[in-house]
């Protein structure tokens, strides 16, 4: 791969192809065993990017390659209250099939670091499948680490209530 044929950038959820490419590399993600297999449904594709750009705290990163989308990582901004300071959960991380091992995971999570920063972050924050060791390697070798505040009590679990 040719670095000059790889582009990565925030998207902007009203220019159409990037709408396009959320929806298409999303779509994939939930396909995929780890995004719980299943395709999303149609008008979930059509309206999330129209729905995200009402969050002003959203904010999500594109890979191209030579112009096909290639990735994605979806992010909102959050608050640490210890921190008194903003903080970025990192909420989908994708690279498509075909492009994986070339490296995209990285460079779209050093361009969600660049942004936490500008928006002065204490932190970025993500979940992982404990059998996604794929994505456990790429998050460790960007310097991510399980969260635990006191040894002595454990890592901290993600839990959630559907509604």
């Amino acid at each position: 791969m040719d670095v000059a044929d790889v582009l990565v950038l925030q998207a902007s959820y009203t220019n159409p192809i990037h709408a396009e490419a959320i929806a298409l590399v999303l779509n994939h993600y939930a396909q995929d065993p780890m995004g719980g297999g299943q395709a999303l449904a149609p008008d979930v594709l059509q309206q999330l990017p129209g729905e995200l750009a009402k969050r002003p705290h959203a904010f999500s990163v594109l890979a191209f390659v030579g112009g096909e989308p290639a990735g994605l990582v979806n992010c909102f901004e959050g608050f640490s209250t210890f921190a008194c300071r903003p903080l970025v959960n990192v909420h989908d991380v994708v690279v498509m099939s075909k492009f994986r091992g070339l490296g995209l995971s990285q460079r779209m999570l050093q361009k969600v670091e660049d942004i936490a920063r500008q928006r002065g972050c204490c932190k970025i924050t993500l979940e992982v499948l404990e059998g996604n060791a794929v994505a456990q390697a790429s998050y460790r070798k960007f310097g991510f680490s399980g969260a635990q505040l006191d040894p002595e009590h454990g890592r901290m679990l993600f839990w959630n209530k559907y509604l």
